[in-house]
């Protein structure tokens, strides 16, 4: 069967999600942590830049080679242990937004049959471009769930 391909018009419409969230937020608003117990806005949209420039790693590892290995990341290490709160979210935002912009183009290019090619993760084992570009189409949506409870509970969604 073939690939999906409005997939990745869904994948390329979320790239410009974080820019429109963030916008107007102040220091206070990134920082703080407007629901108990969870990362803070600023925190997660580190986590969203950080895990699209993965995946679009792993997405051309899969596309240009035979079966690569794939290599699971912590992302609570990245969130608690990299200086996240010393970085611009505004450029993360444009980062984000760059990179599904210029990976949705690489995916729109590669042929039907690129998107059976297989990777072996660590840690789930085989998986395609199309479970790929899948996942990660779904990651934002389900982290702009947390997003927008967040900005409500500020009073700003």
């Amino acid at each position: 069967m073939p690939f999906d391909r409005a997939l990745i018009d869904r994948y390329a419409a979320g790239a410009t999600a974080l820019t429109e969230a963030v916008r107007g937020l102040t220091h206070e608003d990134l920082h703080g942590h407007p629901v108990p117990g969870t990362w803070s806005i600023q925190q997660l949209i580190i986590h969203l830049m950080d895990s699209d420039l993965i995946a679009s790693d792993r997405m051309k590892r899969i596309a240009a080679m035979n079966n690569p290995p794939i290599t699971a990341y912590d992302e609570n290490a990245f969130a608690n242990n990299l200086p996240v709160a010393a970085l611009d979210v505004g450029l993360a935002a444009d980062i984000f937004r760059l990179n599904r912009l210029i990976t949705a183009s690489m995916l729109r290019a590669l042929p039907d049959a690129a998107y059976d090619r297989t990777g072996v993760h660590s840690e789930r084992g085989v998986i395609t471009l199309a479970g790929l570009v899948r996942t990660y189409t779904d990651h934002l949506d389900h982290h702009m769930v947390f997003l927008r409870d967040k900005l409500r509970a500020l009073g700003k969604g």
